[in-house]
């Protein structure tokens, strides 16, 4: 970033290489029987996950949408989607507003990315909610207003899925309890008029909601909660300790829990393959920061 005569001029850009065990061949185990074809060590993908540039109040480029970002992800755990609030990765066209006295705002226009299909890893849950890209020349729209002070936050976000035609809404309240507690609560309501699942509001029915928090036992340790539930009765509980062994260096261990609400059903809206109404993982993450 540096100082214009028109305001901050920013770049930011960010691409993830990933290398793992691969889920790609998931439909070919399925026929073949074979587990090794669902467990190959390979290159998963290259992805561009963010590349903007700010001007002032506008940002234009590859982020986010403004309903995520603005109001806020689901919390410091790893796997905040169990219950989903909302789509990922769009091209956008973003104004920022700074109104005064801890209130700001955002007006955004998004084109959505790709189609709902299987989400989360082996056994997927299908969504068959078609194409969340734009299907013409009208965008996506995004507006938010945000109060900030030390105590916390309010914000509010609404969006309107152009390709369907539908509306989705969440508001959010942060609360620093402490200087070592700090909670949230968020929940968003959306139409199902066209179809059941859009590209803002991806959870299951109209309402969902998220809450949780951080714990900081220390300037090294901290413990992070999320729960989340949504009206198709789909449940789900987050938790881990991240443990920063050194500057740059942490160490995060998280247990997650998922109810599918939907276990067992096929209908015009939702293909369930899960082999467990309820299930259990975990995972152990090393992240180096420089």
């Amino acid at each position: 970033g540096q100082e214009t005569e028109r305001g901050t001029l920013k770049t930011y850009t960010e691409t993830r290489f990933n290398f793992g065990n691969s889920f790609g061949d998931y439909a070919n185990q399925a026929t073949t029987n074979d587990s090794r074809n669902n467990w190959q060590a390979r290159n998963t993908g290259i992805t561009l996950n963010f590349a903007w540039i700010q001007l002032g109040g506008l940002r234009v480029g590859k982020d986010d949408p403004a309903f995520d970002t603005f109001i806020g992800y689901a919390g410091n755990v790893i796997n905040d989607t169990i219950v989903p609030y909302g789509g990922f990765d769009s091209n956008v066209v973003q104004y920022y507003f700074d109104l005064g006295n801890g209130l700001s705002g955002v007006v955004s226009l998004e084109e959505g990315s790709g189609s709902a299909g299987p989400t989360g890893v082996p056994p997927f849950t299908y969504i068959s909610s078609g194409y969340d890209t734009i299907d013409s020349y009208v965008p996506h729209v995004v507006g938010g207003v945000k109060y900030t002070q030390g105590w916390g936050a309010i914000t509010g976000v609404a969006a309107y899925d152009s390709t369907f035609e539908e509306y989705a809404g969440k508001v959010r309240l942060d609360v620093n309890a402490s200087s070592a507690l700090s909670l949230f609560l968020m929940a968003g309501y959306g139409t199902d008029k066209n179809i059941d699942r859009n590209f803002y509001k991806q959870w299951g029915g109209n309402w969902a909601v998220w809450g949780g928090g951080t714990y900081k036992f220390n300037e090294k340790t901290s413990f992070n909660l999320q729960v989340s539930a949504d009206d198709d009765k789909n449940y789900g509980v987050a938790a881990n300790v991240a443990y920063d062994v050194v500057p740059g260096f942490t160490v995060t261990a998280e247990v997650d829990y998922n109810h599918d609400g939907k276990f067992g059903q096929i209908d015009n809206r939702n293909w369930v393959g899960a082999t467990k109404e309820n299930s259990v993982g975990g995972l152990l993450r090393f992240q180096r920061d420089f």
